[in-house]
């Protein structure tokens, strides 16, 4: 099976005046169908720009990136974009919600652009913002909701096109814990129910330990991307005596 993204030896630098800045040196990493991924490391070791890459919103300097198997340096923008749009859903840290679109348009958006009728439209995100508990809030401005309503308002638009692939750049940021900890169950409940693809770049630690695969980063490169595998030990009577967990992979 193809997998949903191929990174292969990915670098990006960046132009800061005449100086180059390289964000990631030299980035392999390969994200399956129903993966649960947290990418963590501390400010400034490239998970923001990885995230990007993941997503189709950039591309490397140098190696590549497959997006469900096109490569996405050799795609016109126009098609990238169109990829981004059916397969990759994004939850950005800073909302990127439209200021003069109810919460419901914001959700609407991404269907437009593949040409989905309006009730349909409206249905769908209608249905999504109840998931998140925000169906009260549909008429309201993004200046009308608080910072954690606006996330989920974020999490409900990348959710609407049914993505293969969903991507969070710390989406329990703007969230109190209980609504952090419902948000977190709802794309686990879609990453085991539907086998989306979960890549969340996150600095809690507790967010993290949810994940069933850790990847690390540190000054532009992975240093470790291990799995974490269950394992329950059964008593001697046959009961379940408890469960541990195990990391492998490499460092």
């Amino acid at each position: 099976m193809t997998p949903a993204i191929e990174v292969r030896q990915a670098t990006r630098e960046h132009r800061v005046g005449q100086t180059a800045v390289v964000a990631l040196r030299g980035v392999s990493l390969t994200l399956h169908r129903g993966e649960h991924v947290a990418v963590v490391g501390p400010s400034g070791s490239g998970k923001s720009t990885l995230l990007q890459l993941l997503g189709g919103l950039d591309r490397p300097t140098a190696g590549s990136v497959l997006i469900d198997g096109q490569d996405t340096a050799e795609l016109p923008q126009a098609e990238l974009a169109r990829i981004r749009n059916r397969v990759v859903g994004f939850v950005f840290q800073g909302f990127h919600l439209q200021p003069r679109a109810s919460a419901l348009d914001n959700v609407a958006l991404p269907l437009v652009y593949q040409g989905v009728r309006r009730a349909e439209r409206r249905r769908r995100a209608a249905d999504l913002l109840d998931r998140v508990g925000l169906a009260d809030r549909a008429r309201h401005l993004p200046g009308q909701l608080s910072g954690g309503e606006q996330q989920r308002v974020a999490v409900a638009r990348a959710l609407v096109t049914g993505p293969t692939v969903l991507l969070a750049d710390e989406p329990t940021g703007n969230l109190d814990s209980v609504t952090g900890e419902r948000l977190l169950d709802l794309l686990a409940g879609l990453n085991a129910e539907h086998r989306v693809a979960l890549a969340i770049v996150t600095h809690d630690h507790e967010v993290a330990a949810r994940a069933r695969r850790q990847i690390v980063m540190r000054d532009g490169r992975i240093v470790s991307d291990s799995h974490i595998v269950s394992d329950s030990r059964i008593a001697g009577d046959g009961r379940i005596a408890g469960d541990t967990a195990r990391r492998t992979g490499r460092a």
